[in-house]
């Protein structure tokens, strides 16, 4: 009878073993195949301390009025940026004392290099405004870029870069060219980068309201549509693909930015993925757009800018766009780009 219970409870612990052995299997199973889908696309997320001067005075903020006709913001709990939410002069007391530089990038190849002057006049205007900024202009024609008078502080850096025959390889060699130059950067880690479009001008105030660890801007296009009308990459042997149900807002390739190592990883990610579906003869519907989109439904934003920060100029504005401040000039794509 003893020899009877002793081979069961025996054979309870084995099974007892194989179960809780199967169950870490299953676990350690279902974490590698997360950690290959995310492995590429996790950043880590940089603190940055908001620290307001002493005896600062501004007008009383509420937690009761304010902006109702907008979402201001995400489900995540960044904000969302739109105007009458941020005190700018609050916001430049805070971030001007920490003495840092913006960088800002622009790809003026081929044609494009029309757009370069307006651009710079206007980012003089309006682009963080009393700062340090760092213009860096990628460019194929060095010769042909204008002489824009500078503010104190302000500096103007041009890089040679290969003329391209298609304007897809303009647009995917954008992401290799921001990770290298990043890199060199990267020791400052306190810096803030801007990847902006040369087809485009500044109406008004883009400043410190837009700083944050990782910045996305929200198409104008499709920024009141629902999801399924996103022109994400839809097909699954890409790497930039969402499925359907997938994704929070649709942003612009035109316009992100944030602190160097998060941009610097949102480069190196984009543009390894980039490059891997290259091999395998697989370019997304929207170049390194698809790609930005698919990094950011992954790794959220810790601060969405509204349409005011990236328009369109044949667009009417909405009402709930109080202002524009970036905006896409006016073009005939035919004309300007190579193979268009």
């Amino acid at each position: 009878m003893l020899r009877v219970v002793n081979v069961k409870s025996l054979t309870a612990v084995l099974m007892c073993a194989l179960i809780l052995g199967l169950l870490f299997l299953y676990n350690v199973s279902s974490y590698r195949s997360v950690h290959r889908l995310s492995a590429d696309v996790v950043a880590v997320r940089s603190k940055v301390q908001v620290v307001s001067p002493q005896h600062r005075q501004y007008e009383q903020p509420s937690i009761v009025h304010g902006r109702t006709d907008v979402a201001t913001v995400t489900p995540w709990l960044a904000p969302i940026v739109w105007e009458g939410t941020f005190n700018p002069v609050l916001l430049d007391s805070i971030y001007k004392p920490k003495n840092i530089t913006i960088l800002a990038t622009v790809f003026a190849v081929g044609k494009y290099i029309m757009f370069l002057e307006k651009f710079l006049e206007t980012a003089e205007q309006h682009f963080f405004v009393g700062f340090k900024v760092h213009i860096y202009v990628f460019t194929d024609q060095p010769d042909e870029v204008p002489q824009v008078t500078m503010a104190s502080g302000r500096q103007l850096m041009v890089r040679s870069v290969p003329t391209s025959k298609r304007w897809q390889e303009i647009s995917a060699r954008r992401m290799e060219l921001i990770q290298m130059l990043i890199k060199e950067h990267l020791p400052n880690n306190r810096n803030y980068i801007f990847c902006l479009d040369v087809d485009s001008q500044f109406h008004g105030r883009w400043g410190s309201e837009s700083l944050s660890g990782l910045i996305a801007v929200t198409h104008p296009g499709y920024y009141r549509d629902s999801r399924s009308k996103f022109p994400y990459e839809r097909r699954p042997s890409s790497r930039a693909y969402l499925a359907p149900g997938e994704g929070d807002f649709y942003y612009c390739g035109g316009a992100f930015g944030g602190l160097l190592q998060e941009v610097h990883q949102l480069a190196k990610t984009c543009r390894r993925n980039f490059e891997a579906d290259a091999q395998e003869g697989i370019e997304a519907a929207w170049q390194e757009e698809s790609h930005l989109n698919r990094y950011m439904w992954i790794n959220k934003p810790s601060k969405v800018l509204s349409p005011e920060y990236l328009w369109q100029d044949f667009k009417p504005r909405n009402p709930e766009v109080h202002i524009v401040r970036f905006s896409g000039v006016v073009k005939n794509y035919h004309d300007i780009r190579p193979n268009a």
